[in-house]
């Protein structure tokens, strides 16, 4: 981290209480908070416009499906903090120990639907290419069910993570070791349903908060910020080469 971390014994009642919470349900405390608790201002506007975009309940998007524009879109701006942080909690919502790697390497060609596709072209434009969305875009979302609420929702979950996607990087921020693991192994189907239902808690808790995800560095091998050799290079036509 390039910037001090704030003290949580110092900071306001109602950003401590904040992290007590998520840490509570995680089961670690994500330096990340800290980071940005250093500016609550921020901290506040933050999560606030997070929890606008990310927890709603209304409109077509699912959780798993929010955290899927996450995943993708921060890999196309090599943010590895995002792309490990959001696509574990993507592997939780989605039940799928594979789809995050596939998403975050090449989402064309991943084990997803066609509508989920249709939903990441837009979202991958709105990251690259936002001047060249046109009415066509419009209509091809509308073919898979997508109405114009939902593009709203699509492009704005864009921005604002492209814009933690940036801050990421300035602040030299990594992801939690626990993030690599998280929803990588699937569970038995259970008639006690309350580790689901924890397991679920969590990923509330960890997703809930873009910057929840970031803490303690990562192992050696995962800590690596993205070259030239290994990071998703940008397509420098998004229409085309995201609807290869």
């Amino acid at each position: 981290m390039r910037y001090p971390m704030a003290d949580i014994a110092e900071v306001d009642d109602d950003i401590r209480e904040h992290i007590l919470a998520v840490s509570e349900k995680t089961g670690f405390v994500p330096n990340v908070f800290l980071s940005l608790a250093r500016r609550p201002d921020e901290f506040r506007a933050f999560f606030a416009y997070y929890d606008a975009l990310m927890e709603k309940e209304t409109g077509n998007l699912t959780k798993a499906d929010r955290e899927m524009i996450v995943t993708a879109t921060s890999a196309t701006n090599h943010c590895l903090y995002c792309v490990v942080a959001h696509g574990a909690v993507l592997r939780i919502y989605a039940k799928d120990p594979f789809v995050a790697d596939q998403v975050a390497l090449d989402y064309a060609h991943a084990d997803i639907t066609d509508r989920q596709k249709a939903m990441l072209d837009f979202a991958m434009t709105v990251a690259q290419a936002p001047w060249t969305i046109t009415d066509e875009d419009h209509a091809a979302l509308a073919a898979h069910g997508f109405d114009a609420e939902d593009a709203w929702d699509i492009a704005a979950i864009t921005g604002f993570f492209g814009l933690s996607n940036r801050m990421a990087h300035i602040a030299g921020m990594r992801p939690n070791p626990e993030f690599h693991l998280m929803g990588r192994t699937p569970r038995e189907p259970s008639a006690d349903t309350r580790t689901t239902e924890a397991t679920d808690s969590a990923a509330d808790a960890a997703g809930s908060h873009e910057l929840a995800d970031t803490g303690a560095p990562a192992p050696a091998d995962t800590a690596r910020q993205p070259t030239e050799a290994t990071a998703t290079p940008a397509p420098a036509t998004p229409k085309e080469a995201n609807r290869r």
